[in-house]
């Protein structure tokens, strides 16, 4: 099941990502700056390059001031003014369609986490197809084990692995040479079925092993899923978790599965990616400020950006969040840059958190109420 940690994650990936795509939108602003003041060489007029140079100096000057001020500066050249303004409106052009492709691929990702997990129970199905088809060697005790049973009777999972990205329709050549190469030759799947009456805890050994191993495992099914998913490394731990339950939920007394919900509440935790996405994007001056205030010689540009958007997607939560306790945002940030930052970031981090939420609690911008206020006397 997902946690906030996961959610976090996700939205400081997409939040790199966005910032990415930033610096190659500047970057786009500044080429077509320097193609406007080109000489037109299908031009029959003489072309003043010293001109068109010192325009080309002058545009690129412009619009690093307004990056820096947020106001575009106007100059004694219209014809500059006009350039620069057009190269604003076409980058902040691409960077709202940036946001709003990050803001929804970052909910899609978590949308996918859950076809992947519906996709692995109906792979195992697929295997005690392709099991049954065998003539030479008998794979009755894999069959007919009764998760394969109560997957296929489940009419939710049933519904969901039938369309979309979670079934395997089409990729049926996929399927047998991975039922071929890795679990019908696997020692243990061999001889889980060579057993004369396997107990119920050896059924649920295989299936296990099944899927821990073989599917989620060091094997090509591993690989193909990690080609898929981009953010697979760590996504398949917590597939892993929801299949793991999925399968205990099945007991010797009642035969069903009980499909996991990788939310308790979806709608909630949408918002708070959407919410925790948007703040940290349009952090105030003033706070981005206080990050560069608290970095001594460091100027908030120069930090890896990983750290800059810890500290900023930290900010944002101690901020926006009146319910999440100050201990536990910090502690969640200083995990974050352990995974994602450099070796050395999480002490940074721990050190410049601590001193940024003191100082905003005690200027009363950060308000805690209820078990938050209560963790932060």
């Amino acid at each position: 099941m997902l946690n906030r940690r996961t959610l976090r994650t996700k939205i400081m990936q997409s939040l790199f990502s966005f910032e990415q795509c930033k610096e190659a939108n500047y970057q786009l602003a500044l080429d077509q700056l320097e193609d406007f003041f080109q000489p037109d060489l299908n031009s029959m007029e003489v072309q003043d390059k010293e001109l068109l140079k010192n325009q080309r100096k002058l545009s690129k000057n412009t619009i690093e001031k307004y990056f820096h001020s947020g106001t575009i500066p106007t100059t004694a050249d219209e014809r500059v003014d006009k350039a620069v303004a057009d190269a604003i409106l076409v980058y902040n052009n691409r960077v709202a369609k940036d946001f709003s492709f990050f803001k929804k691929n970052m909910i899609s990702e978590v949308d996918r986490i859950n076809d992947y997990y519906r996709s692995v129970l109906n792979l195992i199905i697929q295997f005690a197809e392709l099991a049954a088809e065998e003539k030479k060697l008998n794979f009755n005790n894999f069959i007919y084990l009764p998760w394969i049973s109560a997957f296929r009777d489940h009419s939710e999972l049933f519904g969901k692995t039938s369309k979309g990205s979670v079934n395997w329709n089409g990729k049926a050549d996929q399927v047998k040479d991975w039922f071929l190469s890795i679990v019908k030759t696997d020692e243990e799947f061999l001889i889980f079925c060579q057993l004369q009456k396997p107990s119920f805890e050896d059924q649920k050994s295989i299936i296990k092993h099944v899927v821990r191993k073989l599917i989620l495992g060091k094997t090509g099914i591993n690989d193909y899923f990690e080609q898929e998913d981009i953010r697979w490394a760590e996504d398949k731990d917590i597939i892993k978790s929801l299949v793991d339950k999925t399968i205990k939920s099945l007991t010797e007394e009642n035969k069903t599965i009980q499909l996991e919900k990788i939310s308790l509440d979806w709608e909630d935790d949408k918002f708070f990616m959407d919410k925790l996405f948007e703040k940290t994007i349009s952090l105030e001056s003033a706070h981005k400020e206080l990050i560069a205030n608290n970095t001594k010689n460091w100027e908030v540009e120069r930090l890896p950006l990983t750290d800059r958007i810890t500290l900023e997607m930290a900010i944002a939560e101690l901020i926006n969040f009146p319910n999440i306790p100050v201990k536990v945002s910090i502690n969640e940030y200083i995990e974050l840059s352990k995974h994602y930052s450099t070796p050395k970031s999480s002490q940074f981090i721990n050190g410049i958190l601590d001193v940024m939420a003191k100082e905003l609690m005690a200027k009363g911008v950060v308000k805690k109420s209820g078990r938050g206020l209560i963790d932060n006397k």
